[in-house]
């Protein structure tokens, strides 16, 4: 927004410049003025010796003012920059508002295990811890794949994956595996 600002004012500043230039330029003729200071008929050292009025346009004024209010904004936007650039959390909007809670009512932000664990496992690990949890924590690997709609490969590979981060524990059972949630990660309802 400042930077707009800055922009747009300092387009006008020049715009502003170049017609006052203009302007001014072709209502006094530095000719004339010469002629009219030093020796003209009409001029300020004429023959009566009195002063008379300047040919000053009447936008001066107006020039004037209009011109005070563009620098000033350009300062505001220049000093907007400086601020923004200087605090950085105006970009990622650290001053965030917080939401209207109850005044007796305690804010708690911790998360079980099992949301901690659940927040950094993929789409098919999500899927087989939640079948595990479903079921009391324990299940067949073979019942997991048929719930979960994996391959076999697929199911063996990522069970095996959890059980080396210490989230599943497996028991050989027939020609299948027992998988056991840690009991630390199951979650109670």
């Amino acid at each position: 927004m400042f930077l707009t600002i800055l922009i747009a004012s300092i387009a006008a500043l020049i715009a502003l410049t170049i017609v006052g230039f203009a302007v001014f330029s072709t209502t006094q003729n530095s000719n004339s003025w010469m002629s009219q200071m030093f020796g003209g008929s009409s001029g300020m050292m004429g023959q009566t010796g009195a002063m008379q009025a300047s040919t000053a346009s009447p936008l001066l004024p107006y020039f004037g003012v209009l011109f005070a209010v563009l620098v000033s904004v350009t300062v505001i936007g220049i000093i907007g920059i400086a601020y923004y650039l200087l605090y950085p959390q105006i970009r990622i909007g650290a001053m965030q508002p917080t939401q209207n809670r109850a005044v007796n009512q305690p804010v708690t932000n911790e998360a079980t295990p099992y949301e901690s664990v659940a927040k950094t496992l993929t789409e098919e690990e999500r899927k087989i811890i939640t079948v595990l949890n479903t079921h009391d924590g324990k299940y067949l690997q073979k019942y997991i794949r048929n719930e979960t709609g994996l391959s076999r490969l697929q199911t063996h590979r990522i069970i095996a994956r959890l059980a080396d981060r210490g989230i599943v524990s497996l028991e050989k059972t027939g020609n299948t595996n027992q998988v056991y949630l840690s009991s630390w990660l199951q979650q109670k309802n």
